[in-house]
């Protein structure tokens, strides 16, 4: 248990820094909200419509798809680093991953899932 003591040290400490420096800006911070400050405001363009306007469903896919492609090749690091250790079966295993993951690419291209439009 001594070996953690050093880090609920420095834990508490980012917590007490983190709670200063929160409480800082609240006291020393300005306070002159006026109706041009609390627009909304993107890009130096006014908002022409609403912001409750509709997302194609499509950019989520994307998105969902990059994270899940992007996670994936996240576990190709390890494989790298230990390469030496896992040897001809470790090289085996990763090319079955890299197979799994080229058919569900092109799954997702088949069926039109990378299609932005």
């Amino acid at each position: 248990m001594a070996e953690y003591f050093f880090i609920l040290v420095f834990a508490l400490v980012a917590l007490v820094v983190v709670l200063g420096l929160l409480a800082l800006s609240a006291i020393l911070g300005p306070r002159n909200a006026s109706p041009q400050k609390s627009a909304p405001y993107e890009c130096g363009i006014i908002p022409q419509e609403e912001a409750k306007g509709r997302f194609p469903v499509r950019f989520a896919t994307i998105a969902m798809l990059f994270i899940i492609f992007d996670i994936e090749v996240v576990f190709m690091y390890p494989w790298a680093v230990s390469l030496d250790q896992l040897g001809f079966f470790g090289l085996i295993e990763m090319f079955v991953f890299i197979i799994i993951l080229a058919i569900a690419y092109v799954y997702v291209w088949g069926r039109g899932g990378l299609e932005w439009d």
